[in-house]
């Protein structure tokens, strides 16, 4: 074949050509109005501009990256109520929720934690034997713990939620549904076996027989305690999967731990309590099928606000003053509630028993709510009180006699005196109250007794080395009697209707009195335990009223005689302390 000849002016002009084209493109790419111009490895800078790039093969660039797409199939958009609360109920079991990276809405949130509060407030009702009224103090006062937890949580599972879903450590499978997600969780989690324990402890109130032998006995702990662990694990294993770290989660759990432990030790409220009103009256109408007798309604007017102030400063004139010598007595008698006459006729008792045996003629201020009394009693208000302390000591010997308060009333878990007297608003009286009034009057010598459920918590904010304080029950436990059908209180009837008849000793009128009020509280089928009545007895108030009952029993006795003499007080006083003891027999405590 014939070579054909090489042009070398048109081979030049080509590459020329080319060389132009070339040039032309590149000053193209390079315009900064160019899509390309900022990804060229020019404009990285001369470093950047020969690094290598890895493309990977087999993938289209559309492909997201392997770890979000783990990560969307751990993780669904959004989970149904009955879908949430199946993950709960299956974590119970420490089976892994698969909610993934999903979180409740607020109303999810709000509907599930609304749905199983209430079932755990319906599972217990059934550990109150009888007529029950719901506590909302009982029910909020545990709730600090809550608060608590969730804290602990936001700290222990900050990073991980900072992290991808699958960044845990081995045995840990991720969530990251956030703080909302482990609440949910956590609250039906351990609901299982939660309300397994209520019912078990329901049954040991409605049948303590199951419980009352020594194997059952130990059955009923260990099933306890095996419950009590289970919902501790159940929480710590759920909220291990939101934390990811087994450093932060056992701080958790033992942080948890402790939580629980002082919630169980230090705030045992629970949101029932027997309605002692109820209780009252069905133990009274037991003895008398009539009806309760409705007491009357006041009606105000302008009339009966004045025949009031009249009324009290009648009745504030009329105090006998103190006799120099002698250890008097001065009496306030306060019984706030108008809705029920038993208050009534036990504060009518108490005072003309302390002017009869105590020798306190004129010397009483009873304070009493009742509409048909308006014009014969001052009002039982916590102004009245303070005014009617006031008055007392200005009357008597504020370093040498002696002031009896006895408050009969409905009592509440907050160691507050009910009062009522509708449609006048009179609030609570509180112990604080009441020793603010006399150490602002300046008495020293202090016997008081306070007839009403709960009572035992007015003995803390009472107690001085001058004061004898006793109570009708404990701080934990109601008293009995106080029913619209009921005559007295057990704890007033006990006490000062038969045995401050037969003595002038407070301290051994109660000791003989705590024995009868158990007796009588067990064949009136009181269900919440033994009331549990308490003294307490300042070292300075005893030789103070040894001197008293010698002198009333020498007028007793000159009574006897026929000599109407008044003693003076030359005894020299004993100066051991009296102390009050419980009786022997004390009824089981409750699980």
């Amino acid at each position: 074949m014939q070579d054909i000849p090489r042009c070398f002016g048109c081979d030049h002009a080509h590459r020329d050509v080319n060389l132009r084209w070339h040039d032309a493109r590149m000053k193209d790419l390079n315009a900064s109005s160019s899509t390309w111009a900022d990804t060229l490895p020019s404009q990285w800078g001369p470093e950047l501009a020969h690094t290598e790039i890895e493309v990977p093969l087999g993938r289209s660039p559309q492909d997201p990256p392997p770890s979000l797409v783990g990560r969307a199939a751990l993780a669904p958009e959004r989970l149904s109520l009955w879908g949430w609360m199946r993950e709960g109920l299956r974590a119970a079991l420490f089976l892994a929720p698969r909610t993934g990276a999903a979180a409740p809405t607020p109303w999810q949130l709000l509907v599930l934690s609304l749905i199983s509060a209430a079932l755990l407030v319906g599972a217990a009702r059934w550990q109150v034997m009888g007529p029950a009224q719901f506590s909302l103090r009982g029910w909020l006062a545990p709730m600090w713990s809550g608060l608590v937890l969730l804290w602990l949580a936001w700290w222990a599972m900050a990073p991980a939620q900072r992290a991808p879903a699958l960044a845990g450590e081995p045995g840990f499978p991720g969530l990251s549904g956030g703080l909302a997600a482990w609440y949910v969780l956590s609250a039906w989690a351990p609901l299982g076996p939660l309300l397994v324990l209520y019912v078990l402890m329901g049954m040991a109130v409605h049948q303590p027989d199951w419980w009352s032998g020594a194997v059952a006995s130990i059955v009923f702990w260990v099933a306890y305690g095996v419950l009590t662990v289970w919902v501790l694990a159940a929480l710590v294993v759920v909220s291990a999967r939101f934390i990811r770290s087994r450093v932060r989660t056992a701080v958790f759990g033992l942080a948890m731990a402790a939580v629980v432990g002082v919630g169980m030790w230090q705030f045992q409220d629970q949101p029932w309590e027997e309605d002692a009103h109820a209780l009252a009256d069905s133990s009274a109408q037991s003895a008398d099928d009539a009806p309760p007798p409705e007491p009357a309604h006041l009606t105000l007017s302008q009339g009966l606000f004045e025949d009031q102030q009249q009324l009290w400063q009648r009745q504030v004139e009329a105090l006998a003053p103190e006799r120099p010598g002698v250890t008097d007595v001065y009496g306030l008698v306060f019984a706030p509630y108008a809705d029920e006459n038993v208050f009534r006729r036990e504060s009518s008792m108490v005072s003309t028993l302390l002017q009869e045996r105590f020798d306190a003629q004129g010397r009483v201020l009873h304070l009493l709510n009742l509409a048909d009394t308006a014009k014969t009693h001052p009002w039982a208000t916590p102004e009245n009180l303070q005014r009617a302390i006031g008055a007392l000591a200005a009357r008597m010997d504020r370093e040498r006699d002696v002031l009896v308060i006895y408050m009969t009333s409905h009592g509440a878990r907050s160691h507050e005196l009910a009062a009522s007297h509708w449609p006048l608003d009179v609030p609570p009286v509180t112990p604080e109250m009441l020793r603010a009034a006399l150490d602002e009057a300046g008495i020293r010598n202090r016997v008081i007794a306070v007839s009403a459920c709960f009572s035992g918590g007015w003995i803390e904010p009472l107690a001085t080395d001058s004061t004898l304080i006793m109570t009708a029950a404990d701080a934990t436990h109601t008293s009995y009697g106080c029913g619209r059908l009921s005559e007295l209180t057990f704890f007033g009837r006990a006490v000062f209707d038969e045995q401050l008849r037969q003595t002038h000793s407070f301290t051994e009128a109660f000791a003989k009195a705590v024995p009868l009020i158990q007796q009588r509280e067990v064949e009136a089928g009181k269900a919440d335990g033994f009331s549990n009545p308490q003294i307490r007895v300042g070292q300075k108030i005893t030789p103070v009223l040894q001197v008293l009952e010698q002198r009333l029993q020498a007028l007793e006795t000159n009574a006897t005689n026929e000599i109407p003499v008044v003693a003076a007080d030359t005894a020299e006083p004993a100066l051991a302390t009296v102390a009050a003891t419980p009786p022997d027999a004390t009824p089981a405590a409750r699980p």
